[in-house]
């Protein structure tokens, strides 16, 4: 489905113009919130449920969009084919998996719980071009360090030309401060002293390594039609620093090529350049920004969004920290951590693990029963009576990632 990444941001200000001349699409004049509904969806050529998004906008002080709810949505062909979609928590997804074919016309209905119906432009699949390779090089950007992931894409046809690109990554997680026994408070009856206990119990799940996962946020465009071939050369999808702690271990990328249409392509432009405008709330930007869905039964309704057909293609990359930064210092774990040595700084994490009421030493087993209980703080083990609570993300990464390896991974 394609994201209209900044399309909710552009929302609660108001719905401001767009600006330059290049653009097909009509603006209006408007002021004040109103509260429109936003239609987003993209269907490929992928065999798969294709999504559709209906939301509502909302102003500055909401904190999310309104899911609407409710609605009939279905996509038609012009070989008399329908494809019916069903309501789930945040989207409506395709009863069916199907798959946008060459040669066809494509247009979305969506009709809502109140009777209004609104109807796409008929759309169809631009021609599929596969990505051929993509890399990770050690760069210098802007006086930062880092690896910088870039594509290639080739159409010897020369029928594309309009690229957009997403990408989804997946980091291994290892917590640095992980103990293979878990220290679990036991309290006593009501009224013993003292209160409880703790005991340790071998873990019976991973909780020292993960995986994380995190996706693109942001319109990555470009265009091969004033090239003299169609050939996208390094074009850069990604940067990360190398103090960034995703690329600490072992870290993938998974690169999405979209082929869209010209419409397609205008439409994520004056996105993007709306987003990246500095004065985006300067009042010399009245108008209103359009899409390819109009209302059916009222065609002065505004209507936000875009339904998008786009031809798709994938490749994954792996690296280690070493492949590319080998003796550079390793990212910082993304949690404060640090060996305790009995000092200002560190002494937080020390805690007296006894339950003797005598002032001149303190105790603090029921606070290491209660820290313990509540799960915010994990044991680390150490000499004597003192315990070493760390937060509970330096040693068990389940806390905040996932200890399920994905099925693609490769070590």
């Amino acid at each position: 489905m394609k994201k209209i990444f900044l399309l909710r941001f552009l929302i609660t200000i108001l719905f401001f113009a767009v600006f330059g001349c290049t653009t097909p699409y009509t603006y209006q004049s408007s002021s004040g919130f109103e509260d429109i509904i936003v239609i987003e969806s993209t269907i490929t050529n992928q065999n798969k449920a294709q999504v559709v998004k209906l939301t509502r906008s909302y102003k500055l002080d909401d904190k999310s969009p309104t899911f609407e709810t409710g609605a009939v949505v279905f996509v038609t062909d012009n070989q008399g084919n329908k494809y019916d979609f069903k309501q789930n928590t945040e989207n409506y997804t395709s009863v069916t998996p199907f798959q946008a074919a060459p040669d066809r016309q494509y247009q979305l209905h969506v009709t809502t719980k109140d009777g209004r119906t609104y109807i796409s432009s008929n759309e169809t699949l631009p021609h599929q071009t596969e990505i051929e390779s993509i890399a990770a090089n050690k760069v210098t950007k802007e006086n930062q360090l880092g690896v910088e992931i870039t594509v290639n894409s080739y159409d010897p046809t020369n029928s594309s030309h309009y690229y957009r690109y997403e990408y989804d990554e997946t980091y291994k997680v290892v917590a640095p401060k992980y103990y293979p026994k878990k220290a679990v408070p036991v309290y006593f009856p009501a009224g013993s002293y003292p209160p409880g206990m703790v005991v340790f119990e071998d873990r019976t799940e991973d909780v020292r390594t993960c995986y994380s996962n995190q996706s693109s946020n942001e319109l990555l465009l470009t265009s091969t039609n004033d090239l003299s071939e169609d050939r996208v050369t390094d074009f850069p999808v990604r940067f990360i620093a190398s103090t960034d702690h995703i690329i600490a271990n072992r870290y993938s990328i998974l690169v999405k090529q979209y082929v869209q249409s010209l419409a397609a392509h205008t439409f994520s432009e004056t996105l993007k350049e709306i987003s990246n405008s500095g004065s985006i709330l300067s009042q010399t930007q009245p108008g209103f920004f359009y899409g390819n869905i109009k209302s059916v039964d009222n065609p002065g309704e505004k209507v936000i969004g875009y339904f998008d057909v786009s031809s798709y293609s994938e490749k994954r990359l792996f690296f280690d920290f070493k492949d590319l930064l080998n003796g550079e210092p390793t990212p910082k774990y993304p949690y404060i951590c640090p060996s305790p040595i009995p000092d200002d700084q560190t002494k937080q994490y020390i805690y007296n693990y006894c339950f003797n009421k005598n002032p001149e030493y303190e105790c603090q087993g029921e606070l290491i029963l209660n820290l313990l209980s509540s799960g915010t703080k994990v044991y680390f083990p150490t000499e004597g009576t003192s315990y070493i609570l760390y937060p509970i993300e330096c040693g068990d990464c389940t806390s905040y990632s996932s200890n399920v390896k994905p099925p693609f991974w490769i070590d």
